[in-house]
């Protein structure tokens, strides 16, 4: 069974940084992808960053692009995404996922990703 914990979430002044992590237990970590997506107040899930770390493939959305970076510890089986730059239009709560057998072009698509965390709210106000 694999479980996915998000944390790291919280309110942060614009401008700010979150390191945002996902422990991810009970699952073969090395053949998986991962996400992060994020669901603003009032709006449908949408997505933020994949990898597929077997191809080295890493995707992001324009959104988040030169501010967001997903990454991964294997030994701590954790999955982070460090997030700069923070605007109040990243107030979301941001959700961590893990899929198997994904090719990049789906890294996107929330559909393929077969585990979910319980999300963990980031607020960015001053």
């Amino acid at each position: 069974q694999v479980q996915l914990q998000e944390s790291g979430g919280g309110l942060v002044q614009p401008g700010g940084s979150l390191r945002l992590s996902c422990a991810v237990s009970g699952g073969t970590y090395g053949t998986v992808s991962n996400a992060w997506f994020r669901q603003p107040p009032g709006k449908e899930r949408e997505f933020v960053a994949g990898a597929r770390w077997s191809g080295g493939n890493i995707r992001y959305a324009d959104s988040g692009k030169g501010r967001f970076t997903i990454s991964r510890d294997v030994a701590r089986n954790t999955v982070y995404l460090q997030m700069n730059s923070l605007k109040p239009e990243d107030t979301a709560v941001y959700y961590c996922a893990v899929g198997y057998n994904l090719r990049s072009p789906e890294l996107a698509s929330a559909g393929r990703y077969s585990h979910w965390g319980q999300g963990t709210q980031v607020t960015v106000s001053s």
